[in-house]
């Protein structure tokens, strides 16, 4: 689970670690994080899709796949392929800055995988796996 304050604020949290985007505003990143929100690993890429092959592949490498419990957000749209990725590796949430793909969405519902899109200025749209997102404060 994972509370809606946590996914609002990822975008923050990733754009301030994206050094290279700072200095050329032309790179796409992917960050893994903790479901409490902790930074634990970024990777840019002029392909977003190369980032997230990046931060799955570090973490491959260092034998500490599958990434359950973890969250991934992506800097641009999320594709099918994206999702199958993080599907694959075992993140269970993967959230994205701008709109998912119909076949995203209907891959991430069928994988059983969280899918957030639309992702900024504190908003978001969940598109499959609500009930993984905890909407409300206790």
């Amino acid at each position: 689970m994972i509370a809606a304050a946590v996914i609002a604020d990822l975008p923050e949290r990733l754009r301030s670690a994206q050094r290279t985007f700072a200095s050329t505003g032309g790179l796409h990143a992917t960050g893994l994080f903790t479901a409490e929100g902790e930074l634990t690993l970024v990777r840019e890429d002029v392909g977003r899709h190369n980032a997230l092959d990046k931060v799955i592949g570090n973490r491959m490498l260092a034998g500490a796949t599958p990434l359950g419990g973890s969250v991934a957000l992506v800097s641009g749209r999320a594709s099918f392929e994206l999702v199958q990725k993080a599907a694959v590796a075992g993140i269970p949430v993967l959230c994205a800055v701008g709109a998912p793909s119909s076949l995203a969405v209907d891959a991430a519902r069928r994988l059983g995988l969280t899918l957030v899109g639309f992702l900024r200025d504190g908003r978001f749209n969940v598109y499959a796996g609500a009930a993984r997102v905890a909407l409300k404060q206790p």
